[in-house]
């Protein structure tokens, strides 16, 4: 592991997720490590709009590295999926790219179930006991040329399933569609970024996603003209997409493609104070809430969990609440979905709309459940508009369309929904090299080996306390110092080595 992260540094890539390695729950006395670091849960509202709501009936499409279907905290969740980048398998649940933990991580957040661990560890240590005690007695009756003792009735051990121990997510019974992208470095099987993107989102909104998340994206606000179509035909198709803004710790200075794209809900990050996060979060007039970002923890392949950060993190709460909505008022259109999140934010910043907060924070149970008027249009604009506006010289189809695939139209326009960009590093491509993955405020510093098991043993609790003055390649779960980790200033670049 220590190999992979030296690996990782070297080509200075702009994968900015903050994962640190699974540590396995501690005893009955303590919480579980995973589960009582959502903070979020109460802070947001969730916790309350559970009792109006869990998301059920609604699929959310998650467009990402693709999401380990075998995950304790996601038996059941994901209900379908696909492989967009070429180089995965076909159902999309095989994680990919430089960091190919960023989907599971996501995807716990989102509609994590928790899982029964500690319940199974705890039968399986019984009837392993029982078996002992039951050993010696026969032992001890043949010594004593007496009968054999009858057996005890068998400890049934609980199959996997939902449980109190792991991640909870924000819509904990919707299910999801996992599409997997090839990020961070060359794809292997050649299919680039720009047409990895409009495909994904084709592909969910045909397979009844009605809400998308997508934790990715650039560090400038262009977008492909080929991905108008893609965007559009979602539109069309009632779906709310969600985007993360960024992070100023992954190099963005302002919100980049496609969460400037007309339409999108694109969601900003806080911290633990309700303060817009210095690293986990970025700014632009294209933000329209803010949500939790810093610190976060999720599900890594394997069953593990890690801490976190980021936008990325942020974007699958407001997903989970989308979810929950829909699930609540199944016949709501996806601008009056979107316009509930934004008009019953929590007001932070400066008075009204701005740049870092949006229309506010995330307010969960009141966007379920207050008086919220209708509106006549998606208050976050509409993608049709803007490519009536802004891609008059290209031949885009501005009315109805049912086949948003990579479109060939040229255009010289460039996209003007959010501040100007920032230079691209090499001057080259549409989009920059990379796409940025993750938008953490800490780089991956190590996760163990084997899956999460459950235990309720003194050793756990002595192996928590041993994270705090650990090496980069014992560090675990539960460390949450908020000290910044040694990659946070991980350069972006789109240099591969």
């Amino acid at each position: 592991m220590s190999q992979r992260l030296r690996r990782i540094a070297a080509t200075a890539l702009t994968l900015v997720l903050g994962l640190t390695a699974a540590l396995a729950v501690a005893p009955a006395a303590l919480a579980d490590p995973a589960r009582d670091g959502e903070w979020w849960l109460k802070s947001s509202g969730i916790t309350k709009a559970w009792e109006v709501s869990k998301g059920a009936g609604v699929t959310v499409a998650v467009i990402d590295t693709g999401i380990d279907t075998s995950h304790p905290d996601l038996l059941g969740a994901v209900t379908g999926g696909k492989d967009i980048s070429g180089a995965g398998i076909p159902d999309g649940s095989k994680p990919l790219g430089t960091l190919p933990e960023h989907g599971t991580l996501v995807a716990t957040l989102l509609a994590g179930r928790g899982n029964n661990g500690a319940a199974i560890a705890e039968a399986k240590a019984d009837a392993a006991a029982q078996q002992i005690a039951y050993d010696r007695a026969v032992e001890s009756a043949k010594k004593a040329k007496e009968d054999p003792p009858p057996k005890p009735e068998p400890i049934e051990i609980p199959k996997p399933a939902a449980g109190p121990d792991g991640m909870l997510g924000v819509a904990p019974e919707a299910n999801l569609l996992s599409l997997s992208l090839w990020m961070g470095t060359e794809n292997p099987a050649g299919i680039s970024v720009e047409d990895q993107v409009p495909a994904a989102v084709k592909w969910a909104v045909d397979h009844g996603a009605k809400v998308i998340n997508i934790s990715l994206g650039s560090t400038q606000p262009d977008w492909p003209p080929s991905w108008d179509t893609a965007f559009k035909y979602a539109e069309d198709k009632d779906v709310v997409i969600v985007a993360a803004a960024g992070n100023r710790a992954g190099g963005m200075k302002q919100v980049g493609a496609p969460a400037t794209i007309p339409g999108v809900l694109t969601v900003a990050g806080i911290d633990r104070q309700g303060k817009a996060s210095v690293d986990s979060s970025t700014e632009g007039i294209s933000i329209g809430v803010a949500a939790p970002a810093d610190p976060l923890v999720g599900g890594l392949p394997g069953g593990g969990y890690a801490d976190w950060s980021g936008t990325s993190g942020a974007a699958p709460l407001v997903a989970g609440v989308a979810a929950m909505i829909r699930s609540k008022y199944p016949e709501m259109k996806a601008p009056q979905v979107i316009n509930r999140i934004l008009a019953t934010a929590r007001d932070a910043g400066k008075p009204g709309v701005d740049n870092l907060y949006g229309h506010g924070i995330l307010d969960a149970y009141a966007a379920l459940t207050a008086e919220v008027p209708q509106v006549e249009a998606n208050p976050m604009n509409t993608i049709t508009e803007w490519i009536r506006v802004h891609r008059r010289g290209a031949q885009v189809n501005a009315g109805p369309t049912e086949d948003p695939g990579i479109s060939t139209e040229k255009s010289d326009i460039k996209a003007i929904a959010a501040p100007a960009p920032l230079p691209p590093s090499d001057g080259s491509g549409f989009l920059p090299p990379l796409l940025v993955l993750g938008f953490g405020g800490l780089l991956l510093l190590t996760m163990l080996g084997g899956t999460l098991h459950y235990t309720r043993t003194k050793r756990r609790v002595a192996i928590a306390e041993s994270t705090k003055s650990a090496p980069v390649s014992a560090l675990k779960l539960g460390d949450r110092t908020g000290r910044k980790d040694i990659f946070d200033e991980l350069p972006e670049s789109g240099e591969n080595s």
